[in-house]
């Protein structure tokens, strides 16, 4: 089960804890042979994560807590570089890369706050699909259903399972068109896709420069709101909730519905009329520049094209080390020229005033984060075309927050023991505090209504 990040640093102010023992704590459930631990990571970082903890315990006891990250076990996704380590990005091709000779600014921003880093956690090749499938280091399993076997959302799978079986407490992922708030709802899991600008990507193995974020995978908002504070190099601020009686709540009438199987339906439709019990308005608003995205990609999108750009040349020549289904996504970027590039660019331009227009006089977006439940891994890894078509469904809602450069926060709306489903709230770029604030009032309502 997920750790709330607050219940940690009390019982390490109180010191019915201590680093060492949640760092060793952590491993232990990451290296057991019975959990997947095996698959979640691509590397342990045992000795360093031990030495961190052993420092965040000595410091405490002279007195010195750094942030409300201090001590506590977090994860990496596998393209955030390590001083003196190979950034692999969830592939084999780059293993003969050299080694980073410093650590991406987020690393360097989490150990100052006091995190304890406990390893690199599993993803798609190069965050290339929604769905968390990896035939390189395996597929960690979605810990709803694990009989069956269930994809857990990608491309940042290894950090959402990471955080469901207690091997971190919070797990850092990028978000391209999903990659965040996906793994999130399908695991149950709070996820925050940060206004791309806010988190520096330097050291971060890019997908899209473009359409990049960085963000928390957690337990809860009050978790995320702290792990995007010390991503951002802000100083982390008590997280007082928004009013929710009287916000301004609008589903999107364009697309975001469009094939949502009834159990997504079901707990959507309950959410809504619980925020709209608790005083919210919530109402149905056009959009019609949600249904022209498809047009605007029909030469390519931007994530094609750069990342056809980055692999080019690797996969000129090395093609059979790639995951043939990210690669044959990758391929279309070589037909684009820097025409449509330009033309795309100039698109999303005049798209996003025209969403932004749509959007005045509302606070947030609601919609489903992802139209269906998790479905299992055995027939996705079967059958390419049923792959293709569920990872355009998977990233649908989410891409559409990327591509408007905004904000998004993924919430469980499910109900306990059905399978999970998470709501997700958008705004324009630039509004993440009140997003945050308003997503703690939504958790709040949401939670009181489950009891």
């Amino acid at each position: 089960m997920p750790v709330m990040l607050h219940a940690l640093a009390r019982q390490l102010q109180d010191g019915r804890t201590s680093a060492l023992a949640l760092a060793e704590a952590a491993l232990a459930r990451a290296e057991d042979p019975a959990g997947e631990g095996a698959r979640a990571f691509t590397v342990l970082h045992r000795q360093r994560a031990l030495a961190l903890a052993h420092a965040s315990d000595t410091l405490r006891a002279a007195g010195i807590v750094r942030s409300p990250l201090e001590g506590i076990p977090v994860s990496i996704k596998d393209l955030f570089d390590v001083a003196g380590e190979v950034t692999c990005a969830g592939s084999v091709v780059l293993r003969d890369q050299p080694a980073a000779t410093r650590s991406a600014r987020i690393v360097e921003r989490l150990i100052a706050a006091g995190a304890v880093i406990v390893g690199r956690t599993n993803m798609t090749e190069f965050a290339f699909s929604g769905l968390g499938l990896n035939p390189h280091y395996g597929t960690p399993r979605n810990p709803w259903d694990r009989r069956t076997g269930r994809i857990p959302g990608g491309s940042s799978s290894g950090a959402a399972v990471a955080v469901t079986d207690a091997m971190c407490a919070v797990a850092i992922g990028t978000d391209t068109g999903g990659s965040v708030r996906i793994p999130s709802a399908l695991c149950g899991l709070t996820g925050f896709k940060p206004t791309a600008s806010r988190v520096p990507l330097d050291g971060a193995l890019p997908l899209s420069r473009a359409l990049d974020s960085i963000g928390p995978l957690a337990a809860s908002v009050r978790c995320c709101a702290v792990a995007d504070a010390i991503l951002a190099g802000d100083t982390p601020q008590p997280l007082v909730a928004a009013e929710l009686d009287g916000a301004r709540l609008a589903i999107p009438e364009q697309v975001v519905l469009d094939e949502t199987d009834d159990a997504v339906a079901r707990a959507f439709d309950a959410a809504c009329k619980r925020l709209a019990r608790h005083g919210a308005s919530v109402r149905r608003l056009p959009i019609p520049a949600f249904a022209r995205l498809p047009a605007l990609h029909a030469r390519g999108t931007l994530a094609t094209a750069e990342a056809w750009q980055m692999n080019r040349r690797l996969a000129e020549t090395r093609a059979e080390a790639y995951d043939p289904r990210v690669l044959a996504r990758m391929r279309p970027g070589a037909a684009m020229g820097a025409a449509d590039l330009l033309d795309l660019q100039a698109a999303r331009r005049q798209w996003i005033d025209e969403v932004g227009a749509a959007m005045r006089g509302v606070d947030a977006l609601l919609m489903p984060t992802v139209p269906i439940v998790a479905p299992p891994i055995g027939p996705l890894e079967a059958d390419d075309a049923l792959y293709a078509r569920t990872n355009a469904l998977v990233l649908r809602n989410p891409t559409l927050i990327n591509f408007l450069d905004g904000c998004a926060l993924s919430l469980p709306c499910h109900e306990p023991g059905s399978a999970p489903v998470g709501l997700m709230l958008a705004a324009p770029g630039g509004h993440d505090s009140r997003l945050l604030a308003l997503g703690l009032a939504v958790e709040t309502a949401l939670a009181a209504a489950a009891r």
